[in-house]
């Protein structure tokens, strides 16, 4: 079996579908399942992915932000050059408004908090990204815990990431102590096996429309 750190190994074919939410002069709205890339892997045999997908009908379709190939959720594609530099500009900035649920080992200390640590590549261990203050960049995750469940030792959080580093959210959660289940990255064995994807789902996403300046929230159902 290829490592989940082998970003060259050929990754299984994903028969979910992309849907559409909601499709603008600017720009679309998609759902994405879980175990399906955002963009062409590395490996030829990985092209499979929303973008190749979404080309077939959209063929100036361009990715604005990703979702990692095991995090399921609500992505908005440019499909064109002048929505893809406004809606990239306010991830930039920091202006967009994500909203992530996952299911996490043990219960967290609070029902709100923030972690606040510098994340870096883990140049020993690629693709993984470790919490390193010098080298790392600020890095900014907010949570409010929904619920514990005392039998499964197990949180139900909603995530608020400010920065948008790769793997934040899941090299945040366990830093601090509760690895989301599911993760094949940064869960120990048993918490990695408690489930039978990662359970970390994008539920939200706001932004400013670039064709006429409204809010755009779009929402997809956390399958878990």
């Amino acid at each position: 079996m290829n490592s989940p750190i082998d970003h060259l190994a050929v990754l299984p074919k994903c028969s979910e579908p992309v849907d559409i939410l909601r499709e603008e002069e600017g720009f679309v709205l998609v759902a994405k399942p879980a175990g399906l890339l955002s963009v062409p892997g590395r490996n030829r045999a990985n092209y499979d992915c929303v973008l190749a997908r979404l080309q077939l009908e959209y063929v100036n379709a361009s990715m604005v932000h990703r979702l990692d190939f095991d995090t399921s959720g609500v992505m908005v594609v440019a499909r064109h050059k002048r929505a893809h530099a406004a809606i990239a500009r306010q991830f930039e900035q920091r202006e967009t408004r994500k909203t992530y649920i996952a299911v996490v080992s043990g219960e967290l200390p609070s029902e709100d908090g923030e972690i606040a640590l510098a994340i870096a590549p883990d140049k020993q261990n690629r693709p993984r990204y470790k919490v390193c203050e010098q080298t790392g960049k600020p890095s900014l995750t907010r949570y409010h815990r929904l619920s514990y469940d005392s039998v499964t030792d197990t949180s139900r959080v909603a995530l608020y990431p400010v920065t948008g580093r790769s793997h934040q959210l899941r090299v945040h959660l366990s830093a601090i102590g509760h690895p989301i289940l599911g993760c094949q990255f940064y869960a120990p064995d048993a918490i990695r096996a408690a489930a039978p994807r990662l359970l970390l789902h994008a539920a939200e996403l706001e932004f400013v429309s670039p064709d006429d300046g409204s809010t755009v929230c779009g929402r997809v159902e956390c399958p878990f």
